[in-house]
């Protein structure tokens, strides 16, 4: 099942100081990928936090992914810095995603982040996105290998006419009301879906995985899968 995964900086402190730091998150991201098996479909690198959409094959890898990545950035960029302690706050946050009914809405809104955040006009201005590879009118080279998910490859026959297909999506403003909908599904590490798609996760994961109501303990929905 595809994946929307965020982490954040501690206390919501910056976790990017330099264009090398990002560069370099991008290669330990692209390298644990590779090595613990997960497809990576979307991310953005906002200035203190991380958004990314991930396809593990198997059971865990989301989870060794992400520690892969921490230990390897985090020593680094302590001993360039200067800094000690812990850079990102806690344990990451992933909710689990219907491919078929959201995995693209999911999509535009990791890749509008910056817009949304009023850093750029457009995604395309962004640079530490995946939408250079996405919304490009040519092969645009990204800095981590990208894994087109089947969905997106389902807008059209060649890469030119997904690209424009995609473009086209992108340009649409996300509506406020599935905004809030992602927030609140990733910041509770639950589901975001159909009904069907609710009832077959619940089934497979033996527990809700909806967004806990107001008074409920937040249950880690995802953890089984991570």
């Amino acid at each position: 099942m595809p994946l929307h995964v965020y982490q954040r900086g501690n206390n919501r402190a910056d976790c990017f100081f330099s264009e090398l730091d990002r560069r370099f998150y991008l290669k330990c991201l692209a390298s644990a990928a590779l090595a613990r098996g997960c497809a990576i479909h979307a991310y953005v690198l906002m200035t203190n936090h991380v958004h990314l959409l991930v396809t593990p094959k198997e059971t865990g890898a989301v989870g060794a992914m992400m520690q892969d990545v921490g230990r390897r950035y985090v020593r680094v960029i302590n001993g360039i810095h200067r800094r000690t302690g812990s850079l990102w706050e806690g344990r990451f946050k992933a909710s689990l995603i219907d491919s078929e009914n959201y995995l693209l809405t999911c999509h535009r809104y990791i890749e509008l982040n910056p817009v949304r955040a009023g850093m750029v006009r457009h995604a395309a201005e962004y640079p530490w996105s995946s939408h250079a590879y996405y919304g490009s009118v040519r092969d645009a080279r990204t800095n981590i290998p990208i894994i087109e998910h089947p969905e997106y490859q389902r807008l059209g026959r060649s890469a030119d006419e997904r690209r424009a297909a995609f473009r086209a999506l992108s340009a649409e403003p996300l509506d406020q009301r599935v905004i809030d909908e992602i927030r609140a599904a990733i910041n509770t590490d639950s589901a975001i879906g159909s009904e069907a798609f609710m009832q077959y996760a619940e089934e497979r994961l033996g527990r809700s995985v909806r967004v806990p109501k107001r008074g409920r303990p937040t249950k880690l929905v995802t953890e089984k899968l991570l």
